[in-house]
């Protein structure tokens, strides 16, 4: 069975809506997108340079499809991230989506049916990972139906109050176990978690007086 692994950029509050600009998400009158800018570092490339070392496929929920369709075909040559264009673009996208039409960009196409039944037939079949960059709407179906392999969530400084979250209030009990973690010098945490199970719970001694 190949493996899904989640990145995601996430505040202290976990929020992770509109880390990348302004206008990406704007999205219940949203207005503090591009969060994540401030905290540049060498550190979150080498973090996704990590992520593509190894061949993938992209699974994307359809407001982070669309927020990446609308950019990466059009990159232009000679700008550094023109490389990464060229490989986000040649690989298969397979998107989460009501709306099957409009899926232009090369190479894509809209899972069938039921979301974690579709996603559990694709990690069942041959091919390369697949790896999914924001869609919190999907990843917390897709945690929830115990899906997820690797979560890596580059966690930063800051407290956003308001926004859309990766996990609400009722969500299932899942355990993780933490991988591996570095920092940033700006104190963003590039945290690695893998799937460990369920959650164990116990008593924590200590003495009456």
């Amino acid at each position: 069975m190949r493996r899904l692994v989640a990145s995601l950029f996430i505040s202290l509050d976990g929020v992770i809506q509109g880390p990348g600009g302004p206008e990406e998400d704007p999205s219940g009158d949203f207005r503090l997108g591009g969060w994540v800018a401030p905290y540049a570092d060498p550190l979150i490339g080498e973090n996704l340079q990590d992520l593509m070392s190894d061949p993938f496929e992209l699974l994307l929920g359809r407001r982070t499809y669309d927020i990446f369709a609308s950019y990466w075909p059009h990159v232009p040559e000679g700008v550094p991230s023109h490389a990464l264009a060229e490989r986000f673009n040649r690989v298969r996208k397979h998107v989460a989506t009501h709306r099957p039409d409009g899926l232009d960009w090369g190479n894509s196409a809209a899972l069938p049916g039921d979301l974690a039944m579709a996603v559990r037939h694709l990690k069942q079949q041959a091919g390369d990972y697949l790896l999914t960059f924001g869609s919190g709407d999907m990843i917390r179906q897709l945690i929830a139906a115990g899906l997820v392999d690797e979560l890596r969530l580059q966690v930063y400084p800051i407290v956003l109050g308001r926004g859309r979250r990766l996990f609400g209030t009722d969500e299932p009990a899942w355990a993780f176990t933490l991988a591996d973690s570095a920092r940033t010098q700006g104190g963003v945490l590039v945290n690695r978690y893998m799937r460990a199970g369920e959650v164990q719970t116990g008593a924590v001694g200590y003495r009456r007086a």
